[in-house]
């Protein structure tokens, strides 16, 4: 009987250590609060998947070239309930986001940051971000330069 309820506890362990865990990151373990971004540009992508949202765009850069972001937002609940839908976030749609740039040194492999929120051409803005462990408080860096 001892032998069996060994190997029942070894089995089960064993099995316990096999489960997927899905944990979640701090803001500031991938975003720096530091670098905040502006983003003018044209959106090619959003993936609506869990446990972020991700908004691909092609950006204008101050030199006249172009880089490629992509943009990590809250859950696709959260964003469905704030107002953001596949039918307003269209690949072409010109829009503005403000946001924190990654740890990434370079934009290796890929631009990548936390977008906080975004603006649309005719000046509507809608807030796109998380309110997870470490995000940034309300207000942008810059929002008494506007």
């Amino acid at each position: 009987m001892k032998r069996l309820v060994n190997t029942l506890a070894i089995v089960g362990s064993l099995m316990l250590l096999n489960t997927q865990t899905n944990g979640h990151h701090a803001f500031s373990s991938e975003f720096d609060i530091d670098r905040p971004i502006r983003l003018r540009g044209t959106i090619t992508r959003m993936e609506w998947v869990n446990p972020h949202t991700w908004l691909h765009i092609t950006a204008a850069i101050e030199d006249g070239t172009t880089q490629e972001w992509m943009l990590e937002g809250g859950t696709p609940n959260t964003l469905l309930r704030a107002g953001l839908t596949q039918q307003i976030l269209l690949p072409g749609t010109e829009i503005l986001v403000r946001g924190y740039q990654s740890k990434d040194p370079d934009c290796i492999p890929k631009c990548r940051g936390s977008g906080r929120d975004i603006t649309f051409a005719d000046g509507s803005n809608i807030f796109m971000g998380s309110s997870g462990v470490g995000a940034p408080p309300e207000g942008f860096p810059d929002d008494n330069d506007e």
